[in-house]
């Protein structure tokens, strides 16, 4: 693992709307970023808030961060890392036949270039498989670019079976994959939802 993730204490909380902004950079900075790989998966100046806003007030966006960064409360460091997760499946790529229901799906997960490589990405997917599990669900599934074979093959190689592939012309993505729920721990960060839920 990244020595980022050695020095720097991580934790794993739900996003508030004052988090919106360093939410807003982060998507950005990682889709100029798949632009610069060639890929085409999300929007080229990232998201605009009106697509962030709803999750978070929903309370489905989740927030990587550096636990360092409350020694200095003037700095405001962007978050580590970003996650979606929810019941919602997009109607236009899951179907009836699919049971959408019986799956937590994963939207808008991102690593700030600086932890890129840290198994970030792999610890976040095994937490939204946990959390599949512990509500009860068979699946966790996602959907990502069509024209990406490195990312699709990223996915495979975490567990993820390539269900089909929705070739919409109106959208770039549509590669769906989905992985069996199952309890797993990870010890790249402290996850502080699991204590929102006890005091719940």
């Amino acid at each position: 693992m990244h020595t980022n993730t050695l020095l720097h204490p991580l934790a794993l909380r739900r996003a508030e709307p004052a988090d919106l902004p360093g939410v807003l950079r982060l998507l950005a900075d990682t889709a100029e970023w798949l632009h610069t790989q060639g890929v085409r998966q999300w929007p080229r100046q990232g998201f605009g808030p009106e697509r962030i806003e709803p999750l978070i007030e929903e309370r489905v966006l989740y927030l990587l961060d550096d636990e360092l960064r409350y020694l200095d409360p003037d700095v405001q460091a962007p978050p580590v890392a970003t996650i979606a997760l929810d019941g919602n499946a997009d109607p236009e790529f899951w179907t009836p036949s699919d049971d959408p229901g019986a799956a937590l799906y994963v939207h808008k997960l991102a690593v700030a270039r600086p932890w890129s490589g840290s198994g970030l990405g792999d610890a976040l997917l095994d937490w939204a498989c946990s959390s599949a599990r512990s509500a009860g669900l068979p699946w966790l599934r996602l959907d990502c670019a069509k024209a990406n074979p490195r990312l699709q093959e990223y996915y495979r190689m975490r567990g993820f079976r390539h269900v089909r592939t929705v070739d919409l012309p109106h959208r770039s993505s549509g590669a769906l994959f989905q992985r069996p729920s199952r309890d797993l721990s990870t010890t790249a960060f402290r996850d502080l939802t699991v204590a929102e839920l006890i005091s719940a």
